[in-house]
This record gives structure tokens, C-alpha cells and sequence, in this order.
């Protein structure tokens, strides 16, 4: 099918084949192990806090540099999507990112190395963290990329009312990588010691790499999806009467971020991931040490709460992504559909104001709270991204995404610092239980914090149509 030939609603009510779920399962996947090559030190950190001598702000600043270079990667892998291709941009991400993860194993001695190099300049530095600040920069450049290429994925494969869904689908892939890694880590690391779960951990995304390239191509180009389904995936698509020239010519126009950045709809977006996603990272790199700060949970004994917990975020993540198409068939807009799930969504978190309060019960009572939480995040992640397919052209998509992506990650930078000095500063006054209440607090009003001011920035739909 030409791609300047308008869409033929005929050919949707033809029976659509199912070929774009192959390719969601494929971004399901790639999720899993992002998150399972970036969740190996927050499992091993306990051990490996004890083995060198780390502090909480040792951890938080090793865990911080993972987020800097990340923000700074997203920003730079959605141009790099946009530019190559998903195809191309997602085999770069993975290679690096495996490659980031295994080097983690080989840290303390390539730390001893910069080491030595630095004190020829007289700078002082510690073997153990900054060989691990190195590696998690590696790792970081790596998975920024995974993201930006997920989503133009889901805009080039899926129809936009399909989208938050797939997304939902996909984006539970870190929940399944959640729940795989406290199940493997400490086993591998218990076996065979902690170098190894990092190698072979880092080592699985090879065998994604290779599945990716023998069953993506563009959908244009895609010998295994009908005509029909070609068709069904475009049949919400704005159809412009242009010549193929001139639109070959638009596709080729380069589309700087300055140019992105007039539009309040990048504000918006941009805004949403600062407040919100360092929340999710807070959940990701502390959850372990809370268990072991709070209760004294350390190794098998933190397995079954955090697989509970991120089993709960599971749900939420395809729940939330489906939430929308209530309001859709309703006769909403995609963003004003969205929108309002995403007020819903915000309401959840408010639930981990109550984990401290109610966590002398049991350990159960913040892992059950502190899951609503996390399954509200992915629920709003589901959303969040999409509004910025539901509004931005296939060909920004990926830039867009990474520029809240880099929002994000300064989120998360300054959340996780943050973290890291109120642990430090209550520990040291024996009184972690208020450490934690208040970075509870923090994560509990992030998202309505988030949905106010983005509603304020684009209060409803209003798609892009000149870049």
C-alpha cells in the first residue's frame, strides 16, 4: 500500500490480522530486561553497602549518576530514533545497555584503574563507587533508548485508539522484570557471587536483539501483516490531500527541540515525567533497603513482598492502560479521555500517606500500599506517553519523548538525592521511620501535582498538524 493513499474505511470492517501484537510482545520484552539488568544493584545493594562500606548517600549517588546520564541520554536517543529509525536505534540501545549491565561485574577493579588515574592529578577518589557510577552511566546511555523506540513503535503499529493499551501492555514488561530480578539476582549471586548476576543478567538481551532483527520492519514494509491490518492501523490518522512529493518532503524536515519546545503539549508532557518518574525510580532503587531499614528483611526474605508488590503494578499497568477507552467510547477525544483517566489515576498514590502510619500492623500494610501506589504510576505512565502520540506527528514522537524523558530523569536525580540525605540525616538521629514518611509524602501528591498544571498547559486536544 502507498503511504500517500488516504485510508479506505472499507478495508477496516475487513478481518484485521493481529501481527502488531507480535510486535508489542517484542517491546514487552525489551521492557523486561531493561528492567531487570537496571534493578540487579538495587537488589545487590544491601550486601554490597556492607562489602565496601557504602552509605546511604554512597548508594543514593551511585544510583544518581545512573538518572543524570540517563536524563541527558533521553534527550539524545529520541533524536537518534527519529533520525535512524526504530529498527536501528532499538539494536544500538540494547547492545549498549547489555554491554553496560555486564560491565558492572568487572567495577571494583576497573574503579581501582580511574583510581590510580586520578590520583596523578591529586584526586581522590573511592574504587568501589566510582566504578559503579561508570558502569551505571554505561548502562544509563544504553536504556534511554529503550522508551523513545517502544513508543514510536506503538505510533507506527497501533491506531491512537489502541495505543495507550499497547503501552499498557509493554510498559508492564518493568513489572515482570521487577518481579523476575528478586527471584534471580540473589539466587545467582548466591551461587556463583554478585559479578555473575551481572553478567548474566546483561547477557539476555542478546537473545531480544536477535528475535527484534528477524521480525520488525516498518509497517509499510512488513511481509508478514495483511493490507487490512496496514489499513485498521491508520483508519484514525489525520489524511492530508498532498502529493507524494510533498509528502515525502515534509517527512525529511528536520525538527529541531526549539522548535518543539513552543508547543505547551511538550511543557505538558515534559512536566508530568518530572514530577512523576522519579517516584517510580524512589519505588525501584529503595524499596530493598526500606524492607531492610524497616523490618530487617535482607536476601530470600524480601522475594515474596517485592514480587506481591510488583505483581499488583502489573495490573495496573494494563488496567491503566485500557482506562481511557471508557471515557473514548464516550465519545471523548483521545487526550480529553486520557485526561480524565489520568485524574483518577493521580487519586491512588495519596493511599502511600498511609504506609507509615499503618506499617506497625505488619510489613504487609506498606508492600500492599506502597504496591496501589507503584500500579498507579505504571497506570499513568501507560497514559502519560501516549498523549504525546495522540497529539505530536510519527515524526516527532521519539524527540518528544525524549525531552520528557530527560525531565524525568532530573526528577528522579533530584528525588533520589533527596532520599538519600533525609536517610542519612534520620539515621544519624535515630528516627528513620520519619525519614520515610516524608519521602512517602512526597511520592503520594506527585501526580495530581503533575495532572494540574499539565491540564492548566493543554486544558484539551489539540493535535500538531505544522511540523
Amino acid at each position: 500500500m502507498n503511504l500517500s493513499e488516504p485510508v479506505n474505511p472499507q478495508s477496516v470492517g475487513q478481518a484485521v490480522g493481529k501481527y502488531r501484537w507480535t510486535i508489542c510482545a517484542l517491546l514487552f520484552f525489551a521492557t523486561t530486561i531493561n528492567y531487570l539488568d537496571r534493578q540487579v544493584l538495587s537488589l545487590l545493594a544491601p550486601d554490597l553497602s556492607k562489602e565496601f562500606g557504602w552509605t546511604n548517600t554512597d548508594y543514593a549517588n551511585i544510583a544518581a549518576a545512573f538518572q543524570f546520564v540517563y536524563a541527558v541520554s533521553m534527550l539524545l536517543a529520541g533524536r537518534v530514533v527519529d533520525r535512524i529509525g526504530t529498527k536501528s536505534a532499538y539494536v544500538v540501545a540494547i547492545v549498549i545497555w547489555s554491554l553496560g549491565a555486564i560491565l558492572h561485574a568487572f567495577a571494583v577493579p576497573m574503579g581501582e584503574g580511574i583510581a590510580v588515574v586520578a590520583g596523578a592529578f591529586g584526586l581522590v577518589v573511592v574504587p568501589s563507587i566510582i566504578g559503579f557510577m561508570v558502569s551505571r552511566a554505561v548502562l544509563a546511555v544504553g536504556e534511554a533508548g529503550n522508551f523513545p523506540a517502544a513508543i514510536k513503535a506503538t505510533a507506527e503499529y497501533f491506531p491512537k485508539k489502541e495505543r495507550s493499551f499497547a503501552t499498557g501492555i509493554f510498559n508492564s514488561g518493568a513489572n515482570v522484570g521487577a518481579i523476575l530480578a528478586p527471584i534471580s539476582v540473589p539466587l545467582i549471586a548466591a551461587v556463583w557471587g554478585w559479578q555473575w548476576a551481572f553478567i548474566i543478567i546483561g547477557a539476555v538481551g542478546f537473545f531480544w536483539m536477535a528475535l527484534w532483527l528477524w521480525l520488525y520492519d516498518k509497517p509499510e514494509q512488513q511481509k508478514r501483516m495483511s493490507a487490512a491490518e496496514l489499513a485498521y492501523i491508520r483508519s484514525d490518522q489525520v489524511v492530508k490531500t498532498e502529493t507524494t512529493e510533498e509528502a515525502s518532503a515534509a517527512a525529511a524536515r528536520k525538527t529541531s527541540w526549539f522548535q518543539l519546545l513552543k508547543y505547551p503539549q511538550t511543557w505538558a508532557f515534559a512536566f508530568g515525567k518530572f514530577m512523576t518518574d522519579g517516584v517510580w525510580w524512589f519505588f525501584l532503587f529503595w524499596l530493598p533497603t526500606y524492607l531492610s531499614a524497616q523490618y530487617g528483611m535482607k536476601g530470600d526474605a524480601i522475594i515474596v513482598p517485592l514480587a506481591v508488590l510488583y505483581s499488583m503494578t502489573m495490573i495496573g499497568s494494563i488496567g491503566g492502560g485500557w482506562f481511557p477507552s471508557y471515557f473514548m467510547a464516550r465519545g471523548y477525544a483521545p487526550y480529553d479521555g486520557r485526561m480524565r483517566a489520568m485524574f483518577v489515576i493521580a487519586l491512588f498514590p495519596l493511599l502511600v500517606l498511609l504506609a507509615q502510619p499503618l506499617g506497625s500492623i505488619s510489613f504487609w500494610v506498606p508492600v500492599i500500599l506502597i504496591g496501589i501506589g507503584a500500579s498507579a504510576h505504571q497506570a499513568w505512565s501507560a497514559n502519560i506517553f501516549t498523549t504525546v502520540s495522540d497529539m505530536f506527528p510519527q515524526k516527532a514522537v521519539a524527540s518528544v519523548v525524549g525531552i520528557g524523558g530527560m525531565a524525568g530523569g532530573i526528577g528522579g536525580v533530584l528525588l533520589t538525592k533527596l532520599g538519600g540525605w533525609v536517610f542519612d540525616h534520620y539515621k544519624a538521629v535515630n528516627d528513620i521511620y520519619t525519614g520515610y514518611m516524608i519521602m512517602f509524602a512526597i511520592c503520594a501528591v506527585a501526580y495530581l501535582a503533575a495532572w494540574t498544571v499539565m491540564k492548566i498547559l493543554v486544558p484539551r486536544h489539540k493535535e500538531i498538524t505544522d511540523l
